[in-house]
Protein backbone atom coordinates (compact mmCIF):
# COMPACT_ATOMS: atom_id res chain seq x y z
CA UNK A 1 0.00 0.00 0.00
CA UNK A 2 1.37 3.29 -1.01
CA UNK A 3 1.43 6.43 1.49
CA UNK A 4 -0.79 9.24 1.18
CA UNK A 5 1.03 12.62 -0.02
CA UNK A 6 1.19 15.32 2.90
CA UNK A 7 -1.97 17.13 3.00
CA UNK A 8 -1.80 20.29 1.12
CA UNK A 9 -2.14 23.67 3.24
CA UNK A 10 -4.96 25.53 3.13
CA UNK A 11 -5.00 29.18 0.70
CA UNK A 12 -4.71 32.16 2.53
CA UNK A 13 -8.18 33.24 4.09
CA UNK A 14 -9.15 36.60 1.26
CA UNK A 15 -11.70 39.38 1.78
CA UNK A 16 -11.72 42.51 -0.46
CA UNK A 17 -13.42 45.44 1.29
CA UNK A 18 -12.66 48.25 -1.28
CA UNK A 19 -10.79 49.55 -1.21
CA UNK A 20 -8.97 47.68 1.19
CA UNK A 21 -7.81 43.54 0.69
CA UNK A 22 -7.57 42.06 4.44
CA UNK A 23 -5.26 38.65 3.66
CA UNK A 24 -3.31 36.06 5.59
CA UNK A 25 -4.36 32.90 8.19
CA UNK A 26 -4.97 32.80 11.49
CA UNK A 27 -5.56 29.74 13.62
CA UNK A 28 -5.60 30.20 17.55
CA UNK A 29 -2.65 29.04 19.61
CA UNK A 30 -1.17 28.20 15.92
CA UNK A 31 -0.22 31.25 13.95
CA UNK A 32 -1.69 34.61 12.89
CA UNK A 33 -0.60 36.97 10.42
CA UNK A 34 -3.46 39.41 8.98
CA UNK A 35 -2.26 41.57 5.80
CA UNK A 36 -3.56 44.91 4.75
CA UNK A 37 -1.55 45.33 1.39
CA UNK A 38 -2.79 48.82 0.48
CA UNK A 39 -1.36 50.38 3.60
CA UNK A 40 2.06 48.51 3.80
CA UNK A 41 1.34 46.29 7.25
CA UNK A 42 0.52 43.41 8.41
CA UNK A 43 -0.71 42.62 11.69
CA UNK A 44 1.61 40.05 13.74
CA UNK A 45 3.77 37.55 12.28
CA UNK A 46 3.10 34.05 13.98
CA UNK A 47 3.88 33.04 10.27
CA UNK A 48 5.14 34.31 7.01
CA UNK A 49 3.87 33.44 4.05
CA UNK A 50 5.55 35.16 0.62
CA UNK A 51 2.71 37.83 0.18
CA UNK A 52 3.46 38.99 3.49
CA UNK A 53 6.92 40.19 2.95
CA UNK A 54 5.81 42.78 0.37
CA UNK A 55 4.58 44.96 3.67
CA UNK A 56 7.62 47.57 5.16
CA UNK A 57 5.85 47.28 8.06
CA UNK A 58 4.66 44.88 10.91
CA UNK A 59 2.84 45.40 13.86
CA UNK A 60 3.00 43.16 16.71
CA UNK A 61 0.14 43.19 19.24
CA UNK A 62 2.30 40.57 21.64
CA UNK A 63 4.59 38.58 22.39
CA UNK A 64 3.12 34.78 21.84
CA UNK A 65 4.78 33.05 19.78
CA UNK A 66 1.66 32.33 17.26
CA UNK A 67 2.24 36.00 16.85
CA UNK A 68 5.63 36.72 16.41
CA UNK A 69 7.14 32.85 15.66
CA UNK A 70 8.29 34.15 12.03
CA UNK A 71 9.58 38.12 12.60
CA UNK A 72 13.05 37.42 12.45
CA UNK A 73 12.14 35.16 9.27
CA UNK A 74 10.08 38.16 7.67
CA UNK A 75 13.11 40.47 8.73
CA UNK A 76 15.93 38.28 7.21
CA UNK A 77 13.71 37.06 3.76
CA UNK A 78 12.79 41.16 3.20
CA UNK A 79 16.78 41.63 2.91
CA UNK A 80 17.10 38.10 1.27
CA UNK A 81 14.84 39.38 -1.70
CA UNK A 82 15.65 43.01 -1.86
CA UNK A 83 12.82 44.65 -0.11
CA UNK A 84 14.65 46.75 2.19
CA UNK A 85 14.76 46.49 6.33
CA UNK A 86 11.71 45.68 7.65
CA UNK A 87 9.88 47.34 10.17
CA UNK A 88 8.28 45.97 13.78
CA UNK A 89 6.29 48.43 15.44
CA UNK A 90 5.15 47.06 19.00
CA UNK A 91 4.53 47.60 22.48
CA UNK A 92 7.45 49.95 24.07
CA UNK A 93 7.02 47.09 26.92
CA UNK A 94 8.02 44.35 24.16
CA UNK A 95 10.96 45.65 22.62
CA UNK A 96 13.70 45.19 24.66
CA UNK A 97 12.86 40.79 24.18
CA UNK A 98 12.73 41.49 19.94
CA UNK A 99 15.95 43.21 20.30
CA UNK A 100 17.00 40.23 22.55
CA UNK A 101 15.03 37.25 19.91
CA UNK A 102 16.88 39.27 16.71
CA UNK A 103 20.21 39.47 18.71
CA UNK A 104 19.77 35.18 19.30
CA UNK A 105 19.58 35.34 15.89
CA UNK A 106 22.85 37.19 14.87
CA UNK A 107 24.74 34.24 17.67
CA UNK A 108 22.70 31.51 15.96
CA UNK A 109 23.56 32.63 12.01
CA UNK A 110 26.73 33.83 12.62
CA UNK A 111 25.61 37.27 10.38
CA UNK A 112 23.34 40.33 10.96
CA UNK A 113 19.69 40.79 9.86
CA UNK A 114 19.06 44.70 9.61
CA UNK A 115 15.67 45.66 11.06
CA UNK A 116 14.16 48.83 12.55
CA UNK A 117 11.87 48.82 15.87
CA UNK A 118 9.27 51.75 16.25
CA UNK A 119 8.38 51.05 20.34
CA UNK A 120 5.12 53.07 21.44
CA UNK A 121 3.40 54.21 24.48
CA UNK A 122 -0.28 53.80 25.03
CA UNK A 123 -1.20 56.02 22.04
CA UNK A 124 1.91 56.64 20.48
CA UNK A 125 1.89 56.62 16.56
CA UNK A 126 4.08 56.31 13.30
CA UNK A 127 3.30 57.45 10.15
CA UNK A 128 3.05 54.42 7.46
CA UNK A 129 1.96 56.39 4.39
CA UNK A 130 1.55 59.85 3.66
CA UNK A 131 -1.04 61.05 6.21
CA UNK A 132 -1.24 57.81 7.23
CA UNK A 133 -0.98 56.99 10.82
CA UNK A 134 -0.99 53.47 12.78
CA UNK A 135 -1.49 54.22 16.18
CA UNK A 136 -0.94 51.73 19.07
CA UNK A 137 -3.34 51.28 22.38
CA UNK A 138 -3.25 48.88 25.35
CA UNK A 139 -5.49 45.96 25.44
CA UNK A 140 -5.88 43.20 27.96
CA UNK A 141 -4.39 40.03 27.59
CA UNK A 142 -1.99 37.62 29.52
CA UNK A 143 0.81 39.51 28.55
CA UNK A 144 1.52 42.79 27.65
CA UNK A 145 -0.39 43.64 24.76
CA UNK A 146 -1.43 46.03 22.32
CA UNK A 147 -4.19 46.92 19.49
CA UNK A 148 -3.83 49.35 16.58
CA UNK A 149 -6.38 51.79 14.84
CA UNK A 150 -5.19 52.98 11.05
CA UNK A 151 -6.31 56.81 10.94
CA UNK A 152 -5.82 59.19 7.75
CA UNK A 153 -5.70 63.06 8.62
CA UNK A 154 -7.25 64.71 6.02
CA UNK A 155 -7.47 68.68 5.88
CA UNK A 156 -11.38 70.29 5.19
CA UNK A 157 -11.89 73.91 4.28
CA UNK A 158 -13.83 75.55 7.82
CA UNK A 159 -17.53 75.63 7.24
CA UNK A 160 -17.46 79.77 7.71
CA UNK A 161 -14.76 79.52 4.40
CA UNK A 162 -16.80 77.81 2.37
CA UNK A 163 -18.60 80.20 0.43
CA UNK A 164 -15.22 82.39 0.34
CA UNK A 165 -13.94 82.74 -3.27
CA UNK A 166 -9.90 81.23 -3.38
CA UNK A 167 -8.58 85.24 -4.03
CA UNK A 168 -10.06 85.91 0.10
CA UNK A 169 -9.20 82.51 0.82
CA UNK A 170 -5.83 83.21 -0.31
CA UNK A 171 -5.51 87.14 1.47
CA UNK A 172 -6.79 84.51 4.65
CA UNK A 173 -3.72 82.10 4.41
CA UNK A 174 -1.35 85.34 4.09
CA UNK A 175 -2.46 86.77 7.12
CA UNK A 176 -1.94 83.50 8.82
CA UNK A 177 -5.87 82.67 9.45
CA UNK A 178 -6.32 78.70 10.42
CA UNK A 179 -9.21 78.33 7.98
CA UNK A 180 -8.92 74.74 7.48
CA UNK A 181 -9.34 71.78 10.17
CA UNK A 182 -7.66 68.37 10.00
CA UNK A 183 -10.17 65.16 10.46
CA UNK A 184 -9.18 61.62 11.34
CA UNK A 185 -10.53 59.01 9.31
CA UNK A 186 -10.16 55.43 11.03
CA UNK A 187 -9.57 53.25 8.68
CA UNK A 188 -8.75 49.82 9.94
CA UNK A 189 -8.85 48.91 13.74
CA UNK A 190 -6.70 45.58 14.75
CA UNK A 191 -7.09 43.95 18.40
CA UNK A 192 -5.25 41.28 18.78
CA UNK A 193 -6.19 39.22 21.73
CA UNK A 194 -7.53 40.97 23.71
CA UNK A 195 -10.10 40.79 26.50
CA UNK A 196 -13.33 43.27 26.54
CA UNK A 197 -12.23 46.73 27.87
CA UNK A 198 -13.18 49.99 27.35
CA UNK A 199 -10.45 49.76 24.29
CA UNK A 200 -13.07 48.50 22.31
CA UNK A 201 -15.01 51.50 21.75
CA UNK A 202 -12.28 53.98 21.37
CA UNK A 203 -13.65 55.89 18.83
CA UNK A 204 -10.36 55.28 16.36
CA UNK A 205 -11.78 51.67 17.27
CA UNK A 206 -15.38 52.10 17.38
CA UNK A 207 -15.53 54.15 14.26
CA UNK A 208 -13.38 52.07 12.06
CA UNK A 209 -14.39 51.24 8.53
CA UNK A 210 -13.19 47.64 8.84
CA UNK A 211 -12.63 45.39 12.60
CA UNK A 212 -10.06 42.74 12.46
CA UNK A 213 -10.74 40.84 16.07
CA UNK A 214 -10.34 37.66 17.51
CA UNK A 215 -13.33 35.47 18.94
CA UNK A 216 -11.80 32.53 19.98
CA UNK A 217 -15.06 30.82 22.10
CA UNK A 218 -18.53 30.54 20.77
CA UNK A 219 -19.94 27.72 22.66
CA UNK A 220 -22.26 28.78 25.85
CA UNK A 221 -20.45 27.19 28.37
CA UNK A 222 -17.26 28.50 26.72
CA UNK A 223 -17.39 32.30 28.69
CA UNK A 224 -15.45 31.61 31.95
CA UNK A 225 -12.60 29.67 29.62
CA UNK A 226 -12.67 33.14 27.94
CA UNK A 227 -12.27 35.29 30.81
CA UNK A 228 -9.65 33.18 32.27
CA UNK A 229 -7.97 33.25 28.69
CA UNK A 230 -8.28 37.04 28.53
CA UNK A 231 -9.97 36.09 25.16
CA UNK A 232 -13.48 37.60 23.67
CA UNK A 233 -16.34 35.15 23.71
CA UNK A 234 -19.35 35.29 20.66
CA UNK A 235 -21.78 37.11 23.24
CA UNK A 236 -18.72 40.12 23.68
CA UNK A 237 -18.50 40.48 20.27
CA UNK A 238 -22.23 40.50 19.72
CA UNK A 239 -22.31 43.73 22.49
CA UNK A 240 -19.48 45.07 20.64
CA UNK A 241 -20.90 45.02 17.14
CA UNK A 242 -24.19 47.00 18.17
CA UNK A 243 -22.29 50.45 18.60
CA UNK A 244 -19.34 50.08 16.27
CA UNK A 245 -20.18 51.58 13.13
CA UNK A 246 -18.07 49.58 10.63
CA UNK A 247 -18.55 48.22 7.51
CA UNK A 248 -17.28 45.60 8.03
CA UNK A 249 -15.78 42.82 11.20
CA UNK A 250 -13.12 40.18 9.85
CA UNK A 251 -13.12 37.69 12.96
CA UNK A 252 -9.55 36.25 13.31
CA UNK A 253 -8.26 33.75 16.19
CA UNK A 254 -10.55 31.48 15.54
CA UNK A 255 -9.85 27.19 17.51
CA UNK A 256 -9.00 24.49 14.57
CA UNK A 257 -12.15 22.72 16.76
CA UNK A 258 -14.16 25.59 15.82
CA UNK A 259 -16.82 24.85 12.96
CA UNK A 260 -17.28 28.06 11.12
CA UNK A 261 -20.29 27.28 9.47
CA UNK A 262 -21.90 26.22 12.96
CA UNK A 263 -20.02 29.52 14.27
CA UNK A 264 -21.64 31.77 11.55
CA UNK A 265 -25.14 30.14 12.28
CA UNK A 266 -24.64 30.74 15.82
CA UNK A 267 -23.62 34.70 15.11
CA UNK A 268 -26.57 34.89 13.06
CA UNK A 269 -28.94 33.61 15.81
CA UNK A 270 -27.20 36.13 18.24
CA UNK A 271 -27.80 39.55 15.95
CA UNK A 272 -29.74 38.35 13.59
CA UNK A 273 -29.25 38.92 9.79
CA UNK A 274 -28.75 42.44 9.13
CA UNK A 275 -26.11 43.06 11.90
CA UNK A 276 -24.88 39.23 10.87
CA UNK A 277 -23.88 40.59 7.49
CA UNK A 278 -21.14 42.49 8.43
CA UNK A 279 -19.17 40.06 9.89
CA UNK A 280 -16.64 37.89 8.10
CA UNK A 281 -14.62 34.62 9.09
CA UNK A 282 -11.46 35.69 7.16
CA UNK A 283 -10.60 31.61 7.07
CA UNK A 284 -13.93 30.43 5.85
CA UNK A 285 -12.82 29.86 2.22
CA UNK A 286 -16.19 28.72 0.94
CA UNK A 287 -17.81 32.05 2.22
CA UNK A 288 -15.12 34.42 0.98
CA UNK A 289 -14.84 33.27 -2.55
CA UNK A 290 -18.57 33.10 -2.94
CA UNK A 291 -18.33 36.95 -1.72
CA UNK A 292 -15.56 37.45 -4.04
CA UNK A 293 -17.16 35.75 -6.74
CA UNK A 294 -20.31 38.03 -6.05
CA UNK A 295 -18.05 41.27 -6.35
CA UNK A 296 -16.44 39.99 -9.64
CA UNK A 297 -20.25 39.00 -11.32
CA UNK A 298 -21.39 42.91 -9.53
CA UNK A 299 -18.20 44.20 -11.83
CA UNK A 300 -18.55 42.67 -14.51
CA UNK A 301 -16.30 40.37 -14.43
CA UNK A 302 -16.68 36.06 -15.28
CA UNK A 303 -15.28 34.67 -12.30
CA UNK A 304 -12.22 31.82 -13.14
CA UNK A 305 -13.76 28.79 -12.75
CA UNK A 306 -10.25 26.92 -12.91
CA UNK A 307 -9.12 29.62 -10.05
CA UNK A 308 -12.43 28.41 -8.23
CA UNK A 309 -11.65 24.46 -9.13
CA UNK A 310 -7.62 25.04 -7.39
CA UNK A 311 -9.27 26.45 -4.35
CA UNK A 312 -11.94 23.88 -4.21
CA UNK A 313 -9.18 21.30 -4.15
CA UNK A 314 -7.43 23.15 -1.42
CA UNK A 315 -7.95 21.72 2.40
CA UNK A 316 -10.48 24.39 3.72
CA UNK A 317 -11.87 24.64 7.18
CA UNK A 318 -15.96 25.22 8.26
Amino acid sequence: MLPKPPPREPPLGFLYIPPFRVQGLSVAGEATCVQVPELDVCFDMGACPRPMLASRFVAVSHGHMDHVGSLAYYCSQRRFQGMGTGTIVCDERLAPAVHKMMAGFIEIEQQRTPYEIVALADGGQVEIKNNVFLRGFHTEHTSPSMGYSVVERRSKLRPEYTDFPQEKLRELRERGVEITRTLEIPLIAYLGDTAPGPHLVREDVRRAKIIITECTFFDADHRERAKVGKHLHLEDMAEWLRVCECEAMVVVHVSRRTHLGEASSRLAERLGPEQASRVHFLMDHRAARARYERQLLEAGVEPDPRQARARGNSTERG
